[in-house]
């Protein structure tokens, strides 16, 4: 066991119970099941509570991380919920989905000698735990509802993360906040995305909107930006302020031979046929869902961890991800990834797509393979692939995921005169502030960033809550 430079034993952290993996392969509920009391208390124990926590600077909306855990150790859940409240508007959202390894949890001391505390899991326990007293509660850590102003009126387009933390942030401090929404269910990413078996929808999701609602967050469903109205539009309404959180969610294909085959699915059809539309519950619900027996998912990061898993739970026989690198390149989450290969998921390495083939109804039945090595380190020290001459392969499969990136929708922005672009198409804002070219007009999130985690679009959406306060409700 390891030790602290002051004598104290690193005691290694709580481990999370899961469904065995036989289990879950055969239903959609979710894999981690959470902390008990005592787990919890007994990973809050781990924490060094540093004079200058280092964990604080790695998260993105600012928890105060020691603060809440220091509850936590005594057992107070209510305590470390209302600190957790105080930045974070999805709690219970972060400690699922976010990359805390990545951010608080690679920051801490302990992880240079040990394992870090595990800051994720025990957010999600206090947030669950915890019951709020009333939406006022749940949403700001306090029993007070300040009232309305009725002519504080502010706008988000795209009811995502950043979205929601906008709406969260100020509804929470007397704005009117109105969220319009394409799709008729409400959520963004977190619904369409993001798979039951790692963020239920109804027990999480729901409940953070339906919060929303009781502070008064007024959610308008099937309206399109850019089509049913516009940003002039809004402002013409009153709108004192307007936030566009809508995601990037065009997909991005390989551009080789045979896409065209049926068969062959971009990962946000593939994920939102079966998670917004309901498809794993067929006939129960009425999206049908394409299922394969031999399943190839193209890409390395999370969306392709759970396009592989999904297609699992679905009955496909055998599942691969086809990654051009190998796994210590892969982006996904490592929790993920073990996960994935746990339930079976097998990775075919170093190996990148060259076309589709079908057969004479156009039905896919396998996928031709390169396979690749890994060259020198470039300037920045990654190793880029490069094709073996003449290992060529084929692999068969029946269904095929690409799960390779996502681009920016078009349908806003070229509806929005005025608003500026970086070269790749997103929107250009004030890094500070989230303030796009038109005055009053903030952006956040994947349109912003592109394809990108959970918690930056929330710390984006709570920068530019913060300056919309600010600019609109100036301190006296």
């Amino acid at each position: 066991m390891n030790s602290d430079k002051k004598g104290r034993s690193l005691q290694p952290r709580v481990p999370m119970p899961c469904q065995p993996a036989h289990e879950r392969v055969g239903n959609f509920d979710e894999v981690a099941l959470g902390y008990s009391r005592e787990d919890a208390m007994r990973e809050a124990s781990r924490c060094l509570q540093c004079k200058k926590p280092k964990c604080v600077k790695g998260c993105p909306v600012e928890v105060q991380i020691p603060q809440f855990i220091a509850a936590l150790a005594k057992g107070d859940v209510e305590s470390a919920y209302r600190t957790l409240r105080e930045t974070n508007s999805l709690p219970a959202v972060c400690g699922r989905v976010c990359p805390q390894e990545n951010q608080c949890e690679g920051a801490c001391i302990l992880g240079a000698k040990g394992q870090p505390v595990a800051i994720g899991r025990l957010e999600r326990y206090a947030a669950d735990t915890y019951m709020a007293l009333d939406a006022c509660d749940q949403l700001t850590g306090r029993p007070e509802c300040p009232l309305i102003d009725p002519d504080l009126k502010v706008a988000c387009i795209g009811s995502g993360p950043s979205s929601l933390t906008v709406a969260g942030y100020l509804s929470s401090r007397g704005f009117k906040v109105t969220v319009y929404e394409a799709l008729h269910e409400l959520g963004g990413v977190l619904v369409y995305g993001i798979p039951e078996f790692r963020l239920p929808k109804s027990d999480i999701v729901e409940k953070e909107i339906a919060a929303l609602r009781q502070q008064e967050v007024e959610f308008v469903t099937n309206w399109v930006g850019g089509r049913t109205f516009s940003i002039d539009d809004l402002f013409a309404e009153g709108y004192k302020a307007v936030f566009i959180g809508v995601g990037a969610g065009l997909p991005r294909f390989l551009d080789i031979p045979g896409e065209n085959l049926v068969g062959v699915f971009s990962a946000n059809e593939y994920l939102t046929r079966v998670n917004l539309g309901r498809a794993y519950g067929f006939p129960d619900y009425d999206t049908p869902v394409y299922r394969g027996r031999e399943v190839t998912v193209f890409g390395g990061g999370n969306v392709a961890m759970d396009a592989a898993r999904t297609a699992l739970r679905l009955g496909a026989e055998s599942v691969r991800i086809v990654y051009r690198r190998t796994r210590d390149e892969m982006p996904a989450r490592l929790e993920e990834l073990e996960h994935a290969e746990e339930e079976g998921v097998r990775l075919e390495l170093l190996a990148a797509p060259l076309g589709f083939k079908g057969d004479a109804d156009g039905r896919l039945t396998a996928v031709t393979l390169q396979r690749m090595e890994l060259g020198e380190p470039d300037a920045s020290g990654r190793r880029s692939p490069r094709p073996v001459e003449g290992a060529v392969y084929d692999l068969p499969t029946d269904l095929a995921v690409i799960a390779v990136g996502t681009r920016p929708n078009p349908i806003l922005l070229e509806a929005t005169p005025g608003l500026t672009l970086d070269r790749r198409g997103y929107i250009a804002v004030d890094e500070a502030t989230g303030m796009t070219s038109i005055p009053g007009v903030y952006a956040g999130g994947d349109i912003v960033t592109g394809a990108a985690t959970v918690i930056l679009a929330m710390g984006a959406g709570r920068r530019a809550a913060k300056d919309i306060e600010a600019r609109l409700r100036p301190a006296t």
